[in-house]
């Protein structure tokens, strides 16, 4: 990045940001990063950003799943530094302060979502958030985590994703097909969640968007 961003917003991946980057566009003031999924993706992606640029808060955003009972899909939900300035806007636009976990994995069923309710007390789930404001704590950057609700506490995900990973967390095409082939019961609820997915970001985006006064 050769010109700082006021605000650097980070994504794992490219369908949590669809939305969001067609409202930044033409506004040099926001940066947007995918870092791909968990732990590693995120700490080399930022690291590197922030080796190069200094913004003045870094928003880290995408999909998360709910642990909470009470959390409805498409529900914003944050956790910011109050150097962000992000707090009040963001309950302003409907957002709702909540604690997160950052898991190492995918967190598919509502067997493994309630555990995790009943041992942490987080009330969503997700993979980079904590390592991302870690890196900024020590680059001395506010950050927030702004993540939208995609698959309720009830809800199981129609595939097992960790299943179809490569070795740097990435859906290996390939063994998608396979698994869709030898399962084909599970496409109807693939394309279901694939049509949840793009409501969220599209939620997720415009709050974002008004937060940001990109809208």
């Amino acid at each position: 990045m050769t010109n700082t961003p006021a605000t650097l917003v980070c994504f794992a991946v490219k369908e949590e940001a669809r939305f969001f980057r067609q409202l930044a566009r033409g506004h040099p003031e926001i940066g947007v990063l995918l870092t791909g999924m968990g732990r590693r993706n995120a700490e080399q992606a930022v690291g590197a950003a922030l080796a190069e640029s200094r913004p003045e808060r870094v928003i880290t955003a995408g999909f998360a799943g709910g642990l909470s009972p009470d959390l409805a899909t498409g529900t914003v939900v944050f956790l910011a530094d109050e150097a962000t300035h992000l707090d009040a806007g963001l309950r302003a636009a409907g957002a709702r302060p909540v604690r997160f976990h950052c898991a190492e994995q995918v967190v598919t069923t509502a067997i493994q979502k309630r555990a995790l309710h009943d041992e942490t007390g987080a009330a969503a789930v997700e993979m980079e958030s904590h390592f991302i404001h870690i890196l900024c704590r020590e680059h001395k950057i506010p950050a927030a985590t702004v993540r939208v609700i995609l698959d309720t506490a009830a809800e199981d995900l129609p595939l097992d994703f960790n299943q179809l990973m490569t070795p740097d967390q990435r859906i290996d095409p390939g063994k998608l097909v396979v698994h869709l082939v030898t399962s084909p019961r599970k496409i109807p609820a693939l394309l279901r969640l694939q049509k949840q997915s793009a409501a969220a970001a599209a939620r997720l985006g415009q709050v974002l968007g008004r937060v940001l006064r990109l809208v």
